[in-house]
């Protein structure tokens, strides 16, 4: 979601500032800001995109050694101007104590208490230019300030109840910016010459350092020129480990592809082939050391995920219960943390997140953990990520920076990981033969092939794509291990062209949903040549029979045919219990196709935000 980049440095920081910002243009934002410090207090703010951000920039001459920036995925206030980040402090212009514009900050999360905080400041004087939760901490930085930015800071946050990741730096103290976070992640370069640097996200430093400190949960950060220090949630020096972190900017860029996405969904082979790459057999310790054991005491999975992630998980339960006969549950992050369960001490807790870092999964990974369930492990696309950290196993998908806001890469990357935690727990139960494993693995080593296969249907799939161009609403269809699948095509397709979708359990159509089937309503059924073809048939027919339009993703082998309210698109082979991965791409595909025939913005759909970090 939001994105957070400040500076300290002898030279002007703000072109690296900006820079930072066009990389984090992929975790979704309506605003952006950039201040620093140059005698008084200077900024520009946009609510269109970064590069209107650096024509403000170069037009006012903005130049400064210290400096913060900020893109913003709006939740208290509407996109505008004064809404955006970063912010100043305003008190009333006859208190002394209370410096106009004497503090700037930035922060992504949400503070729970500010409203109680904004009563208590205007009280006190402060005046409010924005309707942002942000404002009340910069006031609040400001009215405890004594001379110490970094004391003042500290004095704030104990007074904060929420999420934040904070950036501040103030004009009485020249070359010296202050961090703390909490639920929201922060990390701090360590850059030539004594230059630091906090970000929200290591990509946004990307060409300048590869030196990386990782903030722990309660830390504070003070960066001044050649030396910073942190200390932790109950007040102690400590000291964090620099790492070396190669964050390639050029993972970002879109080369001949129209957008993102599409570029995104071309990598799938590519991004299979890595998350695979070294996978030779199947073994506990693929998920990190200790595996083995751990899993030998585990007798349920309960999967923790948010939107796409959860619908891999959801696919996932099916793998667990079939092939490694263990009882799975997959709970949507958000609720799960909110409700009273039943907790087994004997559950693996898988958490699914490309970021690692989406606020309510890693809430309820540690509410599961808070109830004695400590057998963690996590499948994610970022090795460095809090959600890896904090679980004692992980696979890490090799899925490569995914820059569209609608998943694709991810998700099958997920579904690769999860079907290797499958084989790996079916395995250790004693539910895997010997040929059973070289039968999957060689289904596993074919899928980029596979894939590149399924690719191939593009120019049928933006046929498609025409027609559904002019519709409002749409309904999937899927039964077993392909509901999930049609859950996901469903929400892409609302995600990025704006048309509402819905996806049911075939089986469930003639227990509500029919009512809605007419011409103008298509139904894309995914039907794979599995054990429940033949139920699926019999439902493809309760539309047909009440004038539904039908658009059908078939294996060569189901003898469905094109006819009068009836596309049918052959999948190039059956592929068992890997299939989803292969009829995902294809429901990929047609939302992106039908997004560009609307016209909407692909990569960046109105409302939402890639990196979901606050709650």
């Amino acid at each position: 979601m939001c994105g957070i980049v400040a500076a300290v440095s002898s030279r002007n920081i703000v072109p690296i500032l900006v820079q930072g910002l066009q990389r984090l243009e992929y975790r979704g934002y309506d605003s952006c800001g950039v201040a620093v410090h140059d005698v008084s207090l200077k900024r520009a703010r946009s609510v269109a995109r970064v590069a209107e951000l650096q024509s403000q920039v170069d037009a006012e001459q903005i130049a400064g050694g210290t400096g913060i920036a900020h893109t913003r995925w709006a939740t208290h206030g509407a996109p505008a101007v004064h809404n955006a980040h970063p912010h100043f402090s305003h008190g009333t212009g006859g208190d002394a104590l209370h410096k106009p514009g004497r503090v700037a900050l930035v922060h992504n999360g949400i503070i729970e208490n500010h409203e109680e905080l904004r009563a208590e400041l205007k009280a006190r004087g402060y005046t409010f230019q924005s309707q942002t939760d942000t404002e009340v901490i910069v006031h609040l930085v400001d009215s405890l300030y004594e001379g110490d930015l970094f004391e003042a800071l500290r004095a704030a946050i104990a007074r904060l109840h929420g999420a934040y990741a904070i950036a501040a730096f103030c004009k009485d103290e020249p070359q010296r910016v202050v961090g703390a976070r909490a639920g929201s992640p922060l990390i701090l370069g360590v850059g030539q010459g004594g230059e630091h640097f906090l970000a929200s996200d290591a990509m946004a430093l990307a060409g300048v350092t590869d030196q990386i400190v990782y903030l722990e949960e309660g830390d504070l950060v003070d960066l001044q020129l050649g030396k910073h220090w942190v200390l932790d949630k109950a007040g102690r020096q400590v000291q964090r480990p620099v790492r070396t972190v190669q964050a390639h900017s050029g993972a970002a860029e879109l080369g001949p592809y129209r957008h993102y996405m599409q570029k995104e969904i071309f990598e799938q082979p590519r991004a299979i082939a890595d998350t695979l790459d070294g996978v030779t057999g199947i073994a506990p310790e693929l998920f990190g050391d200790g595996a083995y054991s751990l899993f030998k005491e585990v007798d349920s999975v309960l999967i923790l995920a948010c939107g796409t992630s959860y619908y891999s998980g959801c696919a996932a339960k099916y793998w667990l219960e079939d092939i490694a006969q263990i009882p799975t549950q997959v709970e949507v992050a958000s609720e799960y943390r909110y409700r009273t369960s039943v907790p087994n001490p004997r559950t693996l807790v898988v958490t699914i997140s490309q970021s690692g870092e989406t606020a309510d999964t890693l809430a309820a990974l540690r509410h599961a953990q808070g109830l004695g369930m400590d057998k963690t492990l996590t499948i994610c696309n970022v090795a460095t990520s809090a959600m890896v950290r904090e679980c004692k196993l992980a696979y890490i998908t090799r899925a490569g920076v995914e820059i569209g806001v609608a998943s694709t890469k991810a998700f099958t990357t997920q579904l690769a990981g999860l079907f290797l935690l499958t084989l790996a727990l079916a395995q250790t139960r004693g539910r895997l033969t010997p040929a059973e494993e070289t039968a999957h693995l060689k289904a596993m080593r074919h899928l980029p092939s596979a894939l590149q296969a399924v690719l191939a249907l593009e120019p049928q799939l933006m046929a498609w794509a025409d027609d559904f161009a002019k519709m409002e609403n749409a309904l999937f269809l899927g039964r077993g291990l392909h509901y999930p699948i049609a859950l996901e095509g469903a929400l892409k397709l609302k995600e990025i062209s704006y048309i509402h979708a819905e996806a049911y359990p075939a089986g469930e159509l003639k227990h509500g949903p029919l009512a809605l089937v007419t011409s103008s309503m298509p139904v894309v059924t995914v039907a794979p040549n599995d054990s429940l073809l033949e139920k699926l048939k019999s439902n493809m027919q309760e539309v047909r029979a009440r004038g539904g339009m039908l658009y059908v993703l078939a294996d060569a082998d189901t003898r469905i045919e094109s006819g009068e309210g009836l596309h049918v698109i052959r999948m190039p082979e059956h592929y068992g219990p890997l299939s989803p991965l292969l009829h995902v791409v294809p429901l990929q595909l047609l939302a992106y196709h039908t997004a560009c025939a609307r016209g909407t913005d692909v990569d960046k759909p109105r409302n939402l935000a890639k990196s979901v970090t606050v709650e």
